[in-house]
């Protein structure tokens, strides 16, 4: 093992390490921090943008606009009739002969179209893969004829410790709890759907957390003895209680399932 932030007598912390820590923290997406002006852009004129300061992280890696200070990104001039979208990148590049790094706003330019441009391709790269090229989409600067009409952003900005733990807490506290029941014929293997009740809670804005399956009873107050639980598909649409190998210590009857449904 290696220290990293320790003083050992000599230069030791590389740029890898150092967005190591910072994706184990933030995560391994690329997001602008929430200091300064967050790197606000402003059209200044039809060929210019300005970027303000603020600081992103990029795949680990951290860059800055002074504050109070700007960047500014030429916009090559429109066509008249037509329409086009530039693409403005936080672009990470490596020197492949040197192994210096750099991490800069660029202007990826568009294609001229009519009707319906699109969005340029970019090089997504994987920084801490080894890759010398990777893109941080940050704006789509809208072209109609000769003019900048809109500047779209499109880069995510993190939430700071502030913000999760104040989101975190209203979750907890909108959190609801419903138990719903299916009864069934007793059988060895039971299989209730529960689908339609789920469905009904997403249709009316719910959005599920968890559910839990509940106890499971027997009409002639038997015993019911077995494996209990649900399989369900990743958006809820699709939930069942299954209760497999079951033993009943009596008679037959019917076997309800209980299902407890969490969600805000």
């Amino acid at each position: 093992m290696e220290i990293i932030t320790g003083y050992t007598g000599k230069p030791h912390v590389t740029s890898e390490q150092d967005r190591d820590v910072n994706i184990g923290v933030v995560g391994k997406g690329s997001y602008v921090l929430q200091t300064g002006m967050q790197l606000a852009a402003e059209v200044s004129s039809n060929n210019e943008i300005k970027i303000r300061d603020g600081v992103l992280m990029h795949q680990g890696c951290t860059a800055s606009i002074k504050k109070n200070t700007y960047d500014s990104l030429i916009i090559i001039n429109g066509s008249q009739g037509m329409k086009r979208i530039d693409l403005i990148v936080a672009r990470y590049e490596k020197n492949q002969d040197n192994g210096i790094e750099s991490l800069d706003l660029k202007v990826i330019q568009g294609t001229p179209a009519e009707s319906t441009p699109t969005v340029p391709e970019y090089t997504e790269g994987d920084i801490q893969a080894g890759d010398y090229v990777a893109d941080m989409p940050m704006y789509q600067v809208i072209i109609d004829g000769l003019n900048i009409t809109e500047v779209k952003k499109v880069c995510e900005v993190a939430p700071d410790i502030g913000a999760l733990k104040k989101e975190i807490a209203e979750l907890n506290s909108n959190k609801k709890v419903e138990c719903f029941s299916k009864t069934v014929a007793t059988d060895t293997n039971i299989l209730a759907d529960f689908s339609p009740e789920l469905n009904q809670i997403i249709k009316n804005g719910g959005k599920i957390v968890s559910a839990i399956p509940g106890t499971t009873t027997n009409s002639n107050n038997a015993l019911v003895y077995g494996k209990v639980a649900i399989q369900a598909l990743p958006d809820w649409s699709e939930v069942y209680v299954r209760c497999n190998s079951n033993y009943y210590s009596g008679l037959g009857g019917t076997t309800t399932l209980n299902l407890l449904v969490i969600y805000v």
